[in-house]
C-alpha cells in the first residue's frame, strides 16, 4: 500500500525493476529493490524495502519467500518500512510471464487465488494481499485506479489507510471494511480473526469494491501480490505457497510460431483498438501473453484477436489484430491439435504472411494449408 507512495518520489524505481534474473535455489536479497523470478518466470520475488534504511533480506524459494532479517522499528503511526512479497502481473514493467494480466474487471471470469503464510509471533506488521487497478491496461509506472488490500492477519497497532466503513463476510469470513485515498483509492478487507491462508475467487472482493464505488469494471487488474508490510521486526514471516489464475484455466501463455520460433506480438504493446498483431522474439512481456477461453476467444490485455473488418471479413490476406470483444464471429478461433488456429466464421486459419519468420512479420488470414508459419504452440 504505503510503497507506491514513495515510488512516486523515485525516479529511478523503475530502471531498478526493468530486470528479472532467473532465481536458483535459496537465492538471497538483500538490495532495497532486489527481485528474482521463481517457478520459471511465472512469479517474482521483491524485497522492495522502500519505506527505511534498516537491514532487510528475504530468501526466494520454489513457491514463495521468507524474510530472513529485518531490522526495523518503523512509527507505527507512519509508513511500513517495506512490502517484500511475490507478485503476478507488471510492476513498473517487471512483468511475470503467462499471468493474463492485466485483464479488464469486466472481463473477470473465475479468476482464482491461493497463498499460505508463515507468521511469528513478534513484531508489528500485516500479512496482505494486494490487487492494483489502473484506467488503462498499463505495465509500467503508478496504477491510479485503486489498490484494494486483503489483510489477512496483522500484528501490533498498524491500521490501514482510511477509516473503518463496514463490516461484510466474504469467502466465509468476518472483514472489516477500510477506505481511503492517496492519490488513488485504497480499499482494505481486514479479517476480524487472522489466518494464514486464503484461497479464492478474485471476483467475491472486487465485486464488493465494485459496489461500494472504489472500482470500476472498465478498469484493468494490473497486478497480484502477496506478502508483509513490516514497521517492527519482520524476521520469519513467509510466503510458503502463492498461485494466481485467470479464467480458470492456468493463466495466459505465449502463442509460439513453429516455423519462426517468435511469438504473436501486439504491435508496440498498445492496447488500442485496430492495433494489429505481428511476430517478434518472445520475451515474456503482457503483448505476448494470450488466454484462449472456451468461448472461442484468444485475449490479450483483456481485448480480443480478431480478422479486421468486422464478421464480413474473411478473405485471404485479411489483417489480424486487437479490438474490445463484442461477440461478433470474426473475434472467433479454434485451437486444433496441429496447432493452427481456425476462424471457423472464414474457414480460414491465422498465419505468419509470405511464410516470413523476422521480426515485424505481419499476422493475416488465409487458407489453411499446413504450413509451418501458420501453427502455433502455446507455451
Amino acid at each position: 500500500m504505503w510503497a507506491s507512495v514513495l515510488a512516486l518520489l523515485v525516479s529511478s524505481l523503475g530502471a531498478a525493476l526493468t530486470t528479472a534474473p532467473q532465481a536458483a535455489a535459496a537465492t538471497t536479497l538483500c538490495d532495497a529493490y532486489a527481485s528474482t523470478s521463481i517457478q520459471q518466470g511465472r512469479y517474482l520475488v521483491q524485497n522492495n524495502r522502500w519505506g527505511a534504511s534498516t537491514r532487510q533480506c528475504i530468501e526466494a524459494r520454489d513457491r514463495g519467500f521468507a524474510i530472513t532479517a529485518s531490522d526495523h522499528n518503523n512509527p507505527t503511526n507512519s509508513v511500513p518500512a517495506g512490502y517484500p512479497s511475490v507478485y503476478a502481473g507488471c510492476h513498473y514493467a517487471n512483468c511475470t510471464s503467462g499471468s493474463g494480466l492485466p485483464l479488464r474487471v469486466s472481463d473477470f471470469g473465475n479468476v482464482r487465488s491461493s497463498v499460505a503464510m508463515t507468521r511469528p509471533a513478534s513484531g508489528e506488521w500485516n500479512a496482505s494481499y494486494d490487487l492494483w487497478f489502473d484506467p488503462t491496461p498499463r505495465s509500467d509506472g503508478q496504477n491510479t485506479g485503486a489498490e484494494l488490500m486483503i489483510w489477512l492477519d496483522h500484528r501490533g497497532r498498524p491500521q490501514p489507510i482510511g477509516s473503518r466503513v463496514a463490516t461484510t463476510t466474504i469467502e466465509g469470513a468476518s472483514w472489516d471494511v477500510w477506505v481511503g485515498n492517496i492519490g488513488w483509492n485504497v480499499i482494505s478487507y481486514v479479517r476480524t480473526s487472522g489466518t494464514g491462508a486464503l484461497d479464492f475467487a478474485v471476483r467475491s472482493f472486487t465485486d464488493d469494491a465494485v459496489a461500494r464505488g472504489q472500482i470500476q469494471r472498465s478498469w484493468y487488474m494490473t497486478s497480484v501480490q502477496a506478502g508483509f508490510e513490516p514497521w517492527v521486526g519482520g524476521a520469519g514471516l513467509a510466503v510458503d505457497d502463492f498461485s494466481f489464475t485467470t479464467n480458470g484455466g492456468g493463466g495466459a501463455r505465449a502463442l509460439v510460431g513453429r516455423q519462426s520460433g517468435r511469438c504473436l506480438d501486439v504491435s508496440g504493446g498498445s492496447s488500442a483498438n485496430g492495433t494489429p498483431v505481428i511476430l517478434w522474439d518472445c520475451w515474456g512481456g503482457a503483448p505476448q501473453q494470450w488466454t484462449v477461453g472456451s468461448d472461442g476467444t484468444v485475449r490479450a490485455f483483456g481485448k480480443c484477436l480478431e480478422v479486421t473488418g468486422g464478421a464480413a471479413a474473411r478473405d485471404n490476406g485479411a489483417g489480424i489484430g486487437l479490438w474490445d470483444c463484442w461477440g461478433g464471429a470474426n473475434q472467433r478461433w479454434t485451437l486444433n491439435s496441429d496447432g493452427t488456429l481456425r476462424n471457423p466464421n472464414s474457414g480460414r486459419c491465422l498465419e505468419a504472411a509470405g511464410q516470413g519468420t523476422a521480426n515485424g512479420t505481419r499476422i493475416q488470414l488465409w487458407d489453411c494449408w499446413g504450413g509451418e508459419n501458420m501453427k502455433w504452440d502455446l507455451r
